[in-house]
C-alpha cells in the first residue's frame, strides 16, 4: 500500500523544530512584559494630544496620581492594563467635573474642553502608544534578541525546510495534500459552521464598533442572507447542484482548524484590538527607527511580517514549481513589488518627510485613497506629493482598463497585489480548497460585485462631501455629472455588446446590473437637483467607518486571510475584492487574455480544477475544448503547470477581443482533413470554422 505520508530529510526536520520553537516564543512573549502608570508619561501624552488647553487635565491627573496606591499602577498584562487605564482617565474626569461645579469653566472655554475627550481614551492608535509607553520587561528591554528568536528562527526553520526541495525532480507533485491534516480541508457543514459563527461574531461586534447604530449591521446581515439563501436554500439548486466538500469527506482536518482558528485570532487583534500586540510592536520598534526614523506601530509590524512571509515562501513557491519558468517569474514579481513598493519605499518615504505611500495599491482596494485628508495630505506635500496622488488616479481611470485589455487581470491579482502575493505564496498549501460547486459560483458573483457596488458609493459620498459647491470647475455638479456619464456609458458600452451576443453573460445579470445602475445614476440625478451635503440621505461618515469595518478588516483580514487553511487561498480575491470585481469586469468585456484548451490532449486527470484557486472547473472547459474566459480568473498559471498534457495555455490575441465568448470547439478528424466545429452566435448548431488541409 502506498505511503500516505511525506517522508522528511533531516534537514527538513530541524527546520519544522525551529519554525515550531519561533511560532512558541512569538505567541508567548505577549505575556512576558508588565505595564506601570507613570506621572510623566501621562503628561506626556495629555500634552501631546491636546496641546495648550491641558491645563485643568494636567491637574486632575496629577491629583489622581497622587492618589493612587504602588499596587495600583503595575499591571501584569494588557488587559488588566486596559481595565487601570479607563479608570484612571474615568476617575480624573469625574475630579474635572467637581471642579467645574464649584469653579465653573475658565473663560473662553467650554465644559468639553476641559475634560479628557472620549476620542483621546478610545482611539486603538493612541491605546497602542499608551500601552507601549508603560510596557517593562524583557521584550522591551531586549527587542532585537526576542526579533532573532521569532523572526529569525522562523526565517532559518522555513529555509532549512524548503531548500531540500530543489534536490527534487522537477515536476507536478501532489504531497499528499488530502492525507495532511493541514491541508486536506473540511466537510461543507464544518466550513458552513466556521463561517458562520465567524461572520456572526463580526456582526455582532459591529453593533459595538458602530456605538450601537444597528442600521448597517442589520442591512449586511439581511443582504448576506439574501444572498446565501437564494445559492444555497432553493429547491431547484439544492436538488439540481449538491453541496461539494472541499475534503474527501472526512472532518480530519484538524491542524488546519488550529492555524485557521490562529490566523483568525491574529487578524482580531490586529484590527480591533492593537492594544493587546504591544510586545510584537516593541519587537520590531528597532527596524523601523532604522528604517524611517520613527517608533513602530501595528501597521509596520504587520508590513514587515507580510514582507518576509511573502519572501520566504516565495522560494518555497520557486522550489515547488521549478519546472515552470512562468510560475518562477511571476513568484520573483510579488517578491520584488511587496518588498520595494509595499514596504521599502514608503517606509523611505516617510524618512524623506513625504506621505506614506503603497505605490502599486488601486483604489477601490485602497478604500481611503481618495478621502479628504489623504488628498489634502498628498497635495501639500510638494511636487512628489502631487505626483503620487495623480498616479493614484491615473491607476485607476488608465492604468486598470489599459493592462487588463493588453493582458488581463493578471498582471495586478497575480503579479503585483500584496494579496495575492500572499495568496501565491503562503496560502498556495491551500489553493486546492476552494469550492469548485455551481453555489458557491452563484455566492461569487453576487458578492464580490455587491461589494464594488457599496465601495463606489461610499467613495462617491466621501468626495462629493468635501467637494466645494460651485468655487472651482472641479465641484459638487461637475463631479455628479462625470460619475453620472461614466456609470452611463459603462452600462451602455455593456448593453451593446450583450444584445449582440458577444459576451457570455446572464440575463438575469445583466437586467440586475442594469436596474442598478438605472437607481444610481437616478439618485445622483436627483442630488444634483436639489443639492445637499448627503449623497442618498446616508450619512457619509457612518457608511464609510462600516465599509472599513466590516470589507476592510472582518473580510479582508478576519476571512479573507484566516479562512485560509478551512476554505482556500483566495476567499477574498473571489468573493470580496472589489478591485478583483472591477478588474474582472474589464476582463469579461474587452480584454486579449484567455486560457486556450486542446480538448483532444486531455485526459480528465483533474489537476487543473483541483489547483485552481479561483474555483474554476477548468477541467469541464478543457474536456470541451473551450477557451476560458472567465472574470475571475487571475491568471496564475498553476492549472497549466500542473497539466501532464500541455491542455492549457495562457495567451494574448487580438482576434477575438471584440467577442468574448467561451465558443465550443470540436475537433473531427478524418483522413480527408482536420475539421474545427463552433457554434453560431446566433443558434446552437455548428458551422465549419476549418479548412482542408490537402
Amino acid at each position: 500500500m502506498p505511503s500516505k505520508t511525506t517522508n522528511r530529510s533531516l534537514l527538513q526536520k530541524i527546520g519544522l523544530s525551529l519554525f515550531g520553537l519561533a511560532l512558541i516564543f512569538f505567541t508567548l512573549m505577549l505575556g512576558l512584559d508588565s505595564y506601570k502608570l507613570e506621572q510623566n508619561k501621562l503628561e506626556t501624552f495629555l500634552t501631546d494630544n491636546l496641546g495648550e488647553n491641558s491645563t485643568w487635565q494636567i491637574q486632575a491627573l496629577r491629583e489622581e496620581f497622587a492618589d493612587l496606591d504602588p499596587e495600583e499602577q503595575s499591571f501584569a498584562s494588557t488587559f488588566s492594563f486596559q481595565k487601570g487605564i479607563e479608570k484612571f482617565w474615568e476617575n480624573t474626569n469625574e475630579r474635572l467635573a467637581t471642579r467645574i461645579e464649584s469653579e465653573g469653566v475658565p473663560e473662553g472655554l467650554q465644559s468639553w474642553q476641559v475634560k479628557i475627550p472620549s476620542w483621546l481614551t478610545s482611539d486603538k492608535s493612541r491605546k497602542v502608544s499608551l500601552t507601549s509607553e508603560a510596557a517593562v520587561g524583557p521584550v522591551t528591554n531586549q527587542p532585537l534578541l526576542w526579533l532573532f528568536l521569532t523572526f529569525g528562527l522562523g526565517i532559518i526553520g522555513g529555509l532549512l525546510y524548503i531548500i531540500p526541495k530543489f534536490r527534487q525532480p522537477p515536476g507536478i507533485k501532489h504531497d499528499h495534500i488530502y492525507h495532511n491534516t493541514l491541508t486536506r480541508g473540511l466537510s461543507f457543514g464544518w466550513r458552513a459552521f466556521f463561517l458562520s459563527i465567524t461572520t456572526i461574531g463580526v456582526l455582532a461586534y459591529g453593533v459595538s464598533y458602530m456605538s450601537e447604530k444597528w442600521m448597517w449591521p442589520a442591512i449586511s446581515a439581511g443582504v448576506g442572507l439574501l444572498i446565501f439563501g437564494l445559492a444555497f436554500l432553493s429547491d431547484w439548486g439544492r436538488l439540481r447542484h449538491p453541496a461539494k466538500s472541499a475534503s474527501p469527506g472526512e472532518w480530519t482536518g484538524w491542524l488546519g482548524i488550529v492555524a485557521g482558528i490562529y490566523f483568525i485570532s491574529f487578524y482580531i487583534l490586529l484590527y480591533w484590538m492593537p492594544q493587546h500586540i504591544v510586545a510584537w510592536v516593541k519587537m520590531v520598534d528597532p527596524v523601523s527607527r532604522s528604517l524611517s526614523g520613527g517608533g513602530a506601530s501595528q501597521w509596520f509590524l504587520y508590513g514587515l511580517m507580510y514582507t518576509v512571509i511573502v519572501a520566504v515562501m516565495g522560494v518555497r513557491m520557486m522550489a515547488k514549481y521549478q519546472h515552470n519558468k512562468y510560475q518562477q517569474i511571476r513568484t520573483a514579481s510579488v517578491i520584488f513589488f511587496q518588498t520595494a513598493f509595499a514596504f521599502l519605499i514608503p517606509e523611505i518615504l516617510v524618512a524623506l518627510n513625504q506621505p506614506w505611500m503603497d505605490l502599486k495599491n488601486i483604489w477601490p482596494l485602497d478604500y481611503d485613497f481618495l478621502e479628504q485628508w489623504q488628498v489634502n495630505q498628498l497635495w501639500n506635500a510638494g511636487s512628489l506629493g502631487k505626483a503620487m496622488l495623480f498616479w493614484g488616479i491615473g491607476l485607476i481611470i488608465i492604468g486598470v482598463p489599459l493592462m487588463v485589455h493588453l493582458v488581463g487581470k493578471r498582471w495586478y491579482c497575480s503579479w503585483v497585489c500584496g494579496c495575492g502575493g500572499l495568496a501565491e505564496t503562503m496560502g498556495d498549501p491551500w489553493r486546492q480548497l476552494s469550492d469548485k460547486s455551481i453555489r458557491a459560483w452563484r455566492v461569487e458573483r453576487w458578492l464580490i460585485h455587491l461589494v464594488l457596488v457599496f465601495a463606489v458609493i461610499m467613495t462617491v459620498g466621501v468626495v462629493y462631501s468635501y467637494l466645494p459647491k460651485q468655487a472651482y470647475w472641479l465641484n459638487r455638479t461637475s463631479f455628479l455629472l462625470l460619475i453620472m456619464s461614466l456609470l452611463s456609458a459603462a452600462m451602455a458600452y455593456a448593453w451593446y455588446r450583450y444584445r449582440a451576443g458577444k459576451v457570455d453573460i446572464s440575463m438575469t445579470g445583466m437586467y440586475v446590473a442594469l436596474s442598478v445602475t438605472v437607481l444610481l445614476v437616478g439618485a445622483l440625478g436627483y442630488r444634483l437637483w436639489v443639492g445637499g451635503d448627503t449623497l442618498l440621505l446616508i450619512d457619509n461618515g457612518t457608511t464609510k467607518q462600516w465599509y472599513g469595518f466590516l470589507i476592510g478588516a472582518g473580510f479582508a483580514g478576519v476571512v479573507g486571510t484566516g479562512f485560509y487553511p478551512l476554505m482556500g487561498n483566495r476567499v477574498w480575491c473571489r468573493f470580496g475584492c472589489p478591485l478583483a470585481a472591477y478588474l474582472g469586469l474589464v476582463q469579461r468585456f474587452q480584454s486579449r487574455f484567455r486560457i486556450t484548451t486542446n480538448g483532444g490532449q486531455c485526459i480528465s486527470c483533474g489537476n487543473c480544477s483541483t489547483y485552481c484557486e479561483m474555483g474554476i472547473d477548468v477541467r469541464h472547459y478543457a474536456q470541451r475544448g473551450q477557451d476560458i474566459v472567465r472574470s475571475s480568473c487571475v491568471g496564475c498559471g498553476v492549472c497549466s503547470a500542473v497539466c501532464p498534457r500541455g491542455v492549457l495555455r495562457l495567451e494574448n490575441g487580438s482576434g477575438d477581443v471584440g467577442v468574448r465568448t467561451q465558443a465550443l470547439r470540436t475537433i473531427h478528424i478524418s483522413e480527408a482533413d482536420i475539421r474545427i466545429f463552433a457554434p453560431d452566435e446566433t443558434s446552437v448548431d455548428t458551422e465549419l470554422i476549418g479548412q482542408n488541409v490537402n
